[in-house]
């Protein structure tokens, strides 16, 4: 259910936050292995002058600083956006790093398009590397029009970590999650497991800070985004059972229902579940001003979505679509004729196993339910706020349930197995659709490759909501990090990744 990180209430705060530091996989595509190489110098002029500004600025940790930074250094409708957004993402920047140190600008071959620079930084607080990608304006200010960090592959010139015993990766884990919660850039459960064995889990930070109370590893974490997964499978057990296919026209369904203005015969099942629809979100200035109680069935959502048109011909783009999943789950209540939310119940998480697991009325006691939490920054302070006035009452079929990293394993594993949908409606939900320019995202999967192999899997993002599920399909790995502060994900993600490929 990516929205936001931000936690204002005005929509374009939080979008515009978002946009400025959305690490996701497809941030910035790196080429394969060996076809890069780091110059260790600042770029001769204004661009390496801007670079500096940028990491002394993030490196301060100070808000008057970046403020500077941003009216003298940022450039075009980037410098337009809040200032708020700027200091947030920012600042957040320093939060999960303590600082950048710069090793040096990545060249690639062929090359990158000539207005962009990818720094290469180490993080003072994670050990890891980070790409920061800097986009610039091409005047003789070099002016910084976009920016857009991730992890990054090792330099070159520093040499492969030592292999690890499983106790040595253990150890290492729990010493690198007690690093981050004690600096408060980490509070969440995570997991690694191999050939759905537990090699690591761990629970650090609070699960609810009015009552101290500890995060546990049962601590129902949300899941923002990550429910599509959930969503898409039961759609793919439905073509299993040749209830629908995925070249159905949603008109079949949901035509003269009232859902939106578009015209839904032109957009097929596959569509939605790719994010190849040309439909938006449902986190709009509606959404912004009704109340989150309201918001309890899928129908409820009719009012956010019924103006929506097709913002381009379905099949013809990709543009990330909650309301694309919404729609899916009306679909899923049109053909078997229940609620969305008890086939989600019968059809996914008690077949996998997920005990843990639900679309939760957080207005109900939910027994271990974590709490999301942003840092509130004012010019005199910083404190948490809860995220509990933002989120939607009960999540749905684009994202908002809550789940456990051993429910996700169990997820995980059925679908590996064939216990959800059969092998073959698996591959074509984690399979790439190029042919609707949809290259990185399958059938409610996100898709690609790294060291660990070919990976499927879902993030989810939201105030106070970090999440992702990674399943390797051809090495056995499973990772899970769920995490209720902003951006505590990433780093714990990245170190999991980097100590599978080192275990012996």
């Amino acid at each position: 259910m990516n929205r936001s990180r931000g936690h204002r209430s005005t929509l374009a705060v939080g979008i515009a936050a978002a946009i400025l530091l959305l690490a996701t996989a497809t941030a910035f595509a790196q080429p394969a292995p060996g076809e890069y190489a780091d110059d260790t110098t600042l770029p001769a002029g204004r661009r390496g002058e801007r670079i500096r500004e940028v990491l002394d600025a993030v490196n301060s940790g100070d808000r008057t600083r970046i403020e500077a930074l941003v009216k003298d250094a940022f450039g075009g409708p980037f410098r337009e956006m809040p200032m708020e957004s700027h200091v947030d993402a920012l600042l957040g920047l320093y939060d999960r790093s303590r600082g950048l140190d710069f090793h040096g600008v990545r060249r690639y071959t062929p090359p990158g398009p000539a207005d962009r620079a990818v720094v290469i930084a180490k993080n003072r607080l994670t050990g890891g590397w980070q790409g920061l990608s800097l986009t610039f304006d091409g005047t003789a200010e070099e002016r910084v029009t976009g920016m857009q960090i991730q992890s990054a592959r090792p330099p070159k010139s520093v040499p492969p970590l030592p292999p690890l015993t499983v106790e040595e990766a253990r150890a290492e884990l729990g010493a690198f999650l007690d690093r981050l919660a004690e600096a408060e850039a980490f509070s969440g459960t995570a997991l690694l497991a191999r050939d759905g064995q537990v090699v690591f889990e761990a629970a650090r930070g609070i699960a609810d800070r009015n009552h101290g109370v500890p995060m546990r590893l049962d601590s129902r974490l949300n899941l923002g985004s990550m429910d599509k997964m959930f969503t898409a499978a039961v759609v793919g057990q439905l073509v299993d059972e040749g209830k629908l296919s995925f070249q159905d026209p949603v008109s079949r369904f949901l035509g003269g229902k009232g859902w939106t203005k578009a015209d839904l015969s032109k957009v097929r099942v596959e569509h939605l579940l790719s994010h190849t629809s040309g439909l938006g979100s449902y986190f709009n200035d509606t959404y912004e001003r009704m109340a989150r109680q309201l918001l309890r069935k899928v129908d409820d959502y009719k009012p956010l979505v019924a103006e929506e048109s097709l913002a381009f011909e379905p099949g013809t783009r990709w543009q990330y679509s909650n309301t694309g999943f919404l729609l899916a789950g009306a679909v899923i209540e049109a053909v078997t004729g229940r609620d969305y939310f008890d086939v989600v119940r019968e059809r996914i998480y008690a077949k996998a196993g997920m005990p843990n697991s639900d679309s939760y009325d957080i207005d109900l006691v939910v027994p271990n339910l974590a709490i999301g939490y942003s840092r509130e920054r004012t010019a005199s302070a910083t404190r948490w706020r809860a995220n509990t006035f933002e989120h939607v009452i009960r999540g749905g079929p684009a994202g908002g349930g809550y789940s456990t990293a051993r429910d996700l394993l169990a997820f995980a594993e059925a679908m590996r197995k064939g216990r959800l949908v059969s092998p073959a409606t698996a591959e074509r939900l984690w399979s790439a659709k190029p042919e609707l320019q949809s290259p990185d995202y399958g059938y409610g999967f996100g898709v690609g490759k790294d060291a660990l192999g070919r990976t499927a899997g879902h993030s989810g993002g939201f105030s106070g909501i970090a999440s992702v599920l990674d399943i390797y399909l051809d090495t056995g790995w499973t990772l899970v990090v769920l995490s209720n502060v902003d951006g505590g994900m990433q780093p714990v993600a990245q170190k999991l990744r980097e100590t599978a490929g080192r275990l012996r």
